[in-house]
């Protein structure tokens, strides 16, 4: 299964969680709101490869924390790093 990027998976939930929090607002009315939530959420399962939003937001998630966990593994050292040579 092709996973999607890291980057684009956090915008979807940041995306989703806030506007299942917030509604409507000034900018978007509760009928667009409500649309773009189902997009997003369609969206979500689809990515994540799972049939309900609940569990494409904890598998989005555990996604997340992998992929920040692997970055951090695979980050190049620098010149702060106390276990690097000068």
């Amino acid at each position: 299964m092709l996973m999607p990027h890291p980057a684009v998976l956090r915008r979807l939930v940041d995306e989703y969680e806030a506007l299942t929090r917030s509604g409507s607002t000034e900018e978007q009315p509760q009928a667009q709101a409500q649309a773009r939530a189902r997009d997003l959420a369609y969206t979500l399962c689809v990515s994540t490869g799972t049939r309900d939003v609940r569990h494409a937001l904890e598998t989005a998630r555990q996604w997340l924390e992998a992929a920040s966990a692997a970055d951090a593994a695979i980050r190049p050292p620098t010149d702060r790093d106390p276990h690097v040579y000068a």
